[in-house]
């Protein structure tokens, strides 16, 4: 029996973060990125996708690379000297070829190596669409049910009906 590939979907976070309108207006990054994280955990658990945002710290001296996970999701701070390009460019080089890849990103020069290694991906504008139709179908599907009203006239039949109406009068 053929083995099954994973789906993974790899988000580049800070290009997610500033092309979403969204984001732009929050005005500390630490809470964009932790509003991207929750998007995502609730993302994840809905598709069933292997979710890795990827946050670059190339720019932050001395950084380590690090993971942490929420949820189930993982999110990656790159080191030092390290873009979210080049991470998820070598994560692609690993597991592109046997796995199901899909990159979330509106970096040309990304999406273009995505393809190459087998990937596919997705603009962050498609990217939002994405998860807000997701978030619709999770509402949809939890709320309850609204108790409608009930025709009686399609629920018993027309003695039991007409002995009700004749009761009615009598009252």
């Amino acid at each position: 029996m053929p083995r099954t590939k994973k789906e993974y979907l790899f988000i580049d976070g800070y290009n997610i973060i500033n092309q979403w309108q969204y984001y732009k207006d929050v005005k500390n990054i630490a809470n964009s990125r932790n509003k991207l994280i929750e998007l995502l955990i609730e993302y994840q658990a809905y598709t069933g996708l292997k979710v890795i945002v990827v946050f670059d710290a190339h720019l932050v001296k001395g950084s380590l690379e690090k993971t942490e996970r929420y949820a189930g999701v993982e999110v990656v701070y790159t080191k030092e000297h390290e873009t979210a390009d080049s991470y998820i460019e070598k994560q692609l080089d690993k597991i592109g070829r046997y796995e199901r890849v899909q990159v979330a990103t509106s970096d040309s020069a990304i999406q273009q190596i995505v393809i190459s290694r087998g990937g596919t991906r997705i603009s962050a504008h498609e990217m939002i669409l994405e998860i807000e139709n997701t978030k619709k179908d999770i509402r949809t599907k939890t709320e309850k049910p609204r108790q409608k009203g009930t025709n009686i006239d399609l629920v018993l039949d027309s003695d039991t009906l007409e002995k009700l109406e004749k009761l009615r009068r009598s009252m």
